[in-house]
C-alpha cells in the first residue's frame, strides 16, 4: 500500500478560495480515477494557509496509471487552468508513504464512475 500525502500553501486568507475551486473543478475528476480520499484537512495550528490530502493506492505501479489517465482527462485540463488563473497556491510539498505493520491500515478506496 502506498500513500501519497501532499500538502498545499496558500496566500493567507485563501484556503477557502481555493477549496472551493477543487470541489468544483478538480475533485470531480479526481473521485472518478482514484476514489475517495483517506483524508483532506485544513491545518487549525502549526502552519496555517496549509490543507493537506492523503490518497490511497495499492502500489506505485496503481498510482502512475491511475494519474496517468486523470492527467489526459479534458476536465483535468479545465482544473488546472482554472488553479492557474486563480492564483491562488505558493507552494505543494509531497510525500510517498507507506503505512507501518502493527497499526490499522487504510481501506483501499472505491472508484466513482
Amino acid at each position: 500500500m502506498l500513500l501519497d500525502v501532499r500538502t498545499y500553501k496558500c496566500k493567507p486568507g485563501r484556503v477557502p478560495a481555493q477549496l472551493e475551486l477543487y470541489k468544483k473543478y478538480g475533485y470531480p475528476v479526481q473521485l472518478r480515477y482514484m476514489g475517495e480520499p483517506l483524508c483532506y484537512a485544513v491545518a487549525e495550528s502549526g502552519e496555517l494557509n496549509t490543507f493537506t490530502h492523503i490518497w490511497v493506492y495499492e502500489s506505485a505501479a496503481d498510482r502512475e496509471e491511475k494519474r496517468g489517465r486523470m492527467a489526459k482527462d479534458p476536465d483535468w485540463a479545465v482544473y488546472l487552468a482554472e488553479n492557474v488563473k486563480a492564483g491562488n497556491l505558493i507552494a505543494q510539498e509531497n510525500r510517498l508513504m507507506t503505512p507501518v505493520g502493527f497499526a490499522p491500515q487504510p481501506a483501499m478506496p472505491k472508484i466513482h464512475k
